[in-house]
């Protein structure tokens, strides 16, 4: 083979080389720099999450739905929600956002509807009321610290519209008992219930280890978003 033929040859495969790696996708590269970012600690500080019932309620009744375990169904950001709970009561109570007024850092808290749809997959209320998503903001900043479903709620009220604000005891709606369905199975009002999941929008949001039966007010803290836990399913 003549000299000029190997240099053409090398010449090539040089090109080739380069051209490859200018074609190359590149978001392979990030995910690390999305990972960097989330794990920077929130300068709005953490916000309380309460029962979303005004009132008394009672957290995981039978024992059957403890935030450690029980299924997480929505997702918020293209990632399934951090904890989930059931929240109990008879079917009347008021439903309200769970979202504290104020950061630890003593910031004002905005919140605003995201989500209004039936809650359940079938699109039918009858199967499980509504679901009503909400947005937890640092009002000074407007840095976006969480978000929260709300689930099974009925009698929407029908001011409670996606971009509607909402304050710590405006109504939502209430609890209220569906038909038996694969989406509610519940027998009885006493199993009437509020599905709660909650999510940050960096790293993961935790909740605050309770026995199942306890009572709540609708001041009992029953979690924290904004915190920078490694994990979902996480206590505080």
């Amino acid at each position: 083979m003549r000299l000029s033929s190997l240099a053409r040859i090398s010449l090539g495969i040089m090109l080739a080389t380069v051209l490859a790696f200018l074609v190359a996708p590149t978001s392979q590269a990030r995910p690390a720099a999305a990972a960097e970012t989330a794990v920077q600690p929130l300068a709005s500080g953490t916000v309380s999450v309460y029962p979303p019932i005004q009132g008394a309620s009672t957290w995981d009744r039978f024992g059957q739905t403890p935030p450690s375990s029980h299924h997480r169904v929505f997702s918020n950001w293209g990632y399934l929600n951090d904890w989930s709970v059931d929240i109990y009561r008879n079917p009347g109570g008021t439903v309200v956002s769970p979202f504290g007024t104020t950061t630890s850092t003593g910031q004002p808290v905005a919140v605003r509807v995201v989500t209004v749809a039936a809650g359940c997959a079938t699109g039918n209320l009858a199967d499980g009321g509504y679901r009503i998503g909400l947005e937890a903001t640092n009002a000074n900043t407007g840095e976006v610290i969480a978000r929260a479903d709300v689930m099974h709620v009925d009698n929407k009220p029908a001011g409670i519209t996606v971009g509607a604000t909402v304050g710590p005891w405006t109504k939502l709606g209430e609890t209220g008992r569906f038909r038996y369905s694969s989406c509610y199975q519940v027998n009885g009002d006493t199993g009437a219930h509020i599905h709660l999941e909650v999510i940050n929008r960096t790293r993961y949001s935790c909740y605050i280890g309770r026995s199942a039966n306890t009572q709540l007010t609708d001041l009992t803290v029953i979690g924290r978003t904004g915190t920078q836990n490694t994990g979902p399913q996480q206590a505080c």
